[in-house]
């Protein structure tokens, strides 16, 4: 019995069914290619048949694609023939003429385009179903597959790289884009994740306090002065230097004098005993190396030193754990007395501040890849020292020196403006 004895319901239908054949094959192609493979091995840990199914067939891409492929053309010439076969009976040559054309775009609406859509917008739920039919047919075909495979992965051989140059680990920023883009944490959450990628790229130099605002024991003081100095202190570890912050002779915990303090004959030898060794580190540290450094020497403050051994700053614990959470206080005008919000909407802003926290406070992008100071960007960009106010413009901001005193711009005033998109321009001229 031919096709021909066949009646044309019959063969509608058989077109209907291999329409629907193509259509599973086609959008499992783009659902295996599409699925993402760390959600993939997360679920295969958590035990899901179907991931688990899925991710053994994408262990061989080769022999997947080969199933899909071998089952999808089988398909689609089986239709072809069937299209012809209809095409004659009902309209001869004319209708064999036909037919191919009628075929291709019906397949290519319901059997290529509609289900490639469907399976890209849901990879997994299409993958974790499909995969349950893959793997019969896999064993069906599997001498044509394992054929097909053999001549296809001969001929692309040159061109495909050995399995040592294959590596699924992703870089720093790849990570962070992942987090960034992919990822479902919520919030400040999401936040905490992108500040601690990116301790490598920040150094300890980026985050310090800088040798001027070093609130510090000058053990050549009189006595009332350094206690003057230790009642009004916010911190509770101090360094004590004699003559000059290069020469520290110790860190003073607060805590550990508070007992003391009652006793009438303590003096400035009691408390340089109760001082621990300075803890130096390189101003280049990275964050991350100098955080597992004050665990693995049991430190929370150290003293930031430059390649000629000058004191530059001071780090501690607490600023890098800052860099990971961020401010433990939201109200950046606490927080930073150094930016005064003005009606305006633009800021005034001690010259002093370090342009990473005002960036953090502002959630402004000022350059930070120079400079620490908005004082240091500005004489950076002037490349002079200002003899009077003046205005200027860096990037997106725009600056007004407000006071200039002792070689260092004191105070300025600075508005964020809105610059015009360089895309925009490129449109206009096209």
């Amino acid at each position: 019995m031919s096709l021909n004895d066949f009646p044309l319901w019959i063969l509608g239908l058989s077109i209907v069914v291999l329409t629907a054949m193509s259509a599973y094959f086609s959008g499992t192609e783009t659902a295996m290619m599409s699925l993402n493979r760390y959600r993939l091995r997360h679920l295969v840990k958590e035990r899901h048949r179907g991931a688990r199914k899925a991710n053994r067939m994408l262990r061989r891409p080769d022999r997947l694609l080969g199933v899909i492929l071998v089952g999808n053309n089988l398909v689609n010439f089986t239709a072809a023939t069937i299209a012809t076969i209809i095409g004659m009976r009902l309209a001869g040559d004319t209708g064999v003429l036909l037919a191919p054309w009628v075929l291709t775009f019906t397949f290519l609406i319901f059997a290529e385009v509609a289900p490639k859509t469907l399976a890209a917008q849901r990879p997994e739920g299409w993958s974790f179903r499909a995969v349950f039919g893959l793997q019969p047919l896999l064993r069906i075909f599997y001498p044509v597959v394992a054929l097909v495979n053999w001549i296809s992965n001969w001929l692309v051989s040159p061109f495909v790289p050995k399995d040592e140059d294959r590596t699924d680990d992703l870089s720093t920023e790849e990570l962070k884009t992942v987090v960034n883009e992919g990822a479902v944490s919520v919030g400040e959450r999401q936040n905490m994740l992108l500040r601690l990628l990116e301790l490598e790229s920040v150094t300890v130099n980026d985050i310090m306090v800088p040798r001027s605002e070093i609130v510090a024991i000058d053990i050549d003081d009189d006595m009332a002065d350094v206690m003057n100095v230790i009642a009004n202190s916010q911190h509770t570890l101090m360094p004590v230097y004699k003559e000059s912050i290069n020469n520290v002779l110790g860190i003073l915990h607060l805590r550990r004098l508070a007992r003391l303090l009652h006793e009438e004959d303590f003096n400035k030898a009691d408390l340089l005993q109760l001082t621990r060794e300075p803890y130096y580190v390189p101003e280049a540290t990275p964050l991350h190396t100098q955080l597992l450094n004050f665990q693995k020497e049991r430190q929370r403050i150290a003293l930031v030193v430059d390649e000629y051994g000058d004191v530059q700053g001071i780090v501690t614990l607490e600023d890098i754990l800052e860099e990971i959470v961020g401010e433990f206080t939201s109200d950046f005008a606490s927080n930073m007395p150094e930016i005064s919000p003005q009606e305006d909407d633009s800021f005034v802003i001690d010259g002093m501040a370090v342009l990473r926290e005002i960036n953090r406070a502002l959630r402004w992008d000022l350059p930070t890849n120079g400079p620490k100071t908005l004082n240091g960007l500005v004489m950076e960009h002037l490349e002079t020292i200002p003899e009077s106010n003046l205005c200027l413009q860096i990037d997106a901001y725009q600056i007004e020196t407000l006071q200039i005193k002792d070689n260092i711009v004191k105070n300025m005033k600075i508005r964020r403006i809105e610059l015009p998109d360089a895309n925009d321009d490129e449109d206009e001229d096209d």
